[in-house]
């Protein structure tokens, strides 16, 4: 045998771990061959209908597709981000069709369901396909098996293939907008806040929301600052508007907003130097620096190496105000005018108040809400001194008294641009909307 006559403790320990390491060489080699693409066709045009919804349904396999990406950190990669359930789906397969030779190139997938699924059976999911050596291919399918007929499939385009110079500093992702939304004037309030922060870019993932909200929207895409990605996500599953599964028979948490967040890193990754993950109703507000940019540069500076920046969420309640900024021609307009709420609730004993990240998205390999799952660098907490979330809502501790609540004007240093912009959009969109 291969330890004969090893008669001592440590020396028996070195061959266990010499024989333990060659096998788990050769699995993982082994593994490895199993993910190789390989060539199952050729001298064949590529075919098959592209796909055009941001949720595609795999027939008969409780697999959705977002969209694919090229992921080259580590080896050439398309990374699909998609939706599984979470013991159901067990193989994937990703057919490549490379041009202008015709090869049809067949890839298993491994399928990493992301660890935040919070009970529910469906989750967020990468499938991960590596990629033939000679081809850069423009789209991939997906299906359970490696044989059949590639027409019958959906085709992906594949985005990220060629790495962009950024357009923009920082894009905030908001996912997912539902419910009919329709607090109007605070997310008015919040869009002309991030531009005055220095966002250019506002990414929403629109379930549903109100007509006049409808309005709004529009004014933003035509000025080039808000992108819709439609999430029709409950054509698909039954969602839950709570994050934690609650034995409802509801499929996903939140409208899947963690497989939101984590496309949205993902198409921004080549075009937006930061992203920004949080809600329509947070706005992250520097206290040491005039806007994001000289804030990111502090913290960078600081944080060598750090790739995700961790904001702490404080608690204005709207059912607290204050007199100031009673502005009568908003009061028309549905929703907070958070200029009025600038009390915050105190810190809760034993209780961490959760966080809000801005993030180098081509540092990011999985994200969650209030964290990073994996990713390349490191994680700073941004001390409350520097930033903190203002975050305007329903009030987490009820039954304190305002004297127990803490003032911060904060957000006033911005009153003058902030309700100069409002009033322009207001006078852009509302007016219009009582024609």
């Amino acid at each position: 045998m291969f330890c004969a006559g090893k008669k001592s403790y440590f020396a028996a320990a070195v061959c266990i771990i010499t024989v333990t390491s060659m096998l788990a060489v050769s699995y993982l080699r082994l593994q490895r061959l199993s993910h190789q693409p390989k060539v199952i066709q050729e001298g064949r045009r590529c075919r098959g209908k592209i796909a055009n919804s941001t949720i595609t349904a795999l027939k008969g396999s409780k697999t959705f597709i977002i969209s694919p990406y090229f992921d080259d950190r580590e080896s050439k990669v398309t990374r699909l981000i998609g939706i599984v359930h979470h013991e159901d789906v067990k193989q994937l397969y990703c057919w490549f069709c490379c041009q202008p030779n015709g090869k049809i190139y067949v890839s298993k997938a491994k399928i990493d369901v992301h660890s935040d699924r919070f009970g529910f059976p469906y989750g967020a999911a990468d499938i991960v396909c590596l990629e033939p050596e000679n081809c850069d291919p423009k789209h991939v399918s997906v299906h359970q098996s490696p044989h059949g007929n590639i027409d019958q499939l959906p085709r992906f385009e594949i985005k990220n293939r060629k790495a962009e110079t950024f357009s923009v500093d920082f894009t905030v992702c908001i996912s997912a907008m539902f419910g009919n939304y329709n607090n109007v004037l605070q997310f008015i309030q919040s869009m002309e806040m991030y531009k005055i922060l220095g966002v250019q870019k506002v990414v929403i993932y629109k379930n549903n929301c109100s007509h006049l909200m409808e309005k709004v929207l529009k004014f933003y895409i035509e000025e080039g600052t808000v992108e819709i990605v439609p999430w029709p996500i409950n054509s698909h599953l039954r969602v839950s508007s709570e994050w934690q599964f609650m034995q409802d028979g509801t499929h996903i948490g939140y409208y899947g907003q963690i497989t939101a967040l984590n496309d949205c890193i993902y198409r921004n990754m080549e075009r937006s130097k930061f992203v920004v993950l949080n809600d329509a109703d947070e706005i992250i507000l520097p206290l040491k620096h005039p806007n994001w940019k000289t804030m990111m540069n502090s913290l960078q500076e600081q944080n060598p190496g750090t790739s995700v920046f961790l904001f702490e969420n404080h608690i204005f309640p709207e059912t607290v105000s204050s007199r100031m900024f009673n502005i009568s021609s908003w009061n028309t307009v549905p929703g907070v005018n958070i200029l009025q709420h600038i009390y915050r609730e105190p810190d809760r004993k034993d209780v961490i108040n959760p966080r809000k990240m801005i993030v180098d998205p081509r540092k990011v390999i999985q994200t969650s809400v209030h964290s990073v799952l994996r990713a390349y660098g490191n994680s700073a907490d941004v001390p409350m001194d520097v930033a903190l979330i203002y975050h305007c809502r329903k009030a987490l501790q009820r039954d304190l008294p305002r004297e127990s609540l803490i003032r911060d004007t904060t957000l006033w240093r911005y009153n003058s641009s902030l309700i100069m912009n409002v009033n322009k959009v207001l006078s852009q969109t509302m007016l219009q909307a009582q024609k």
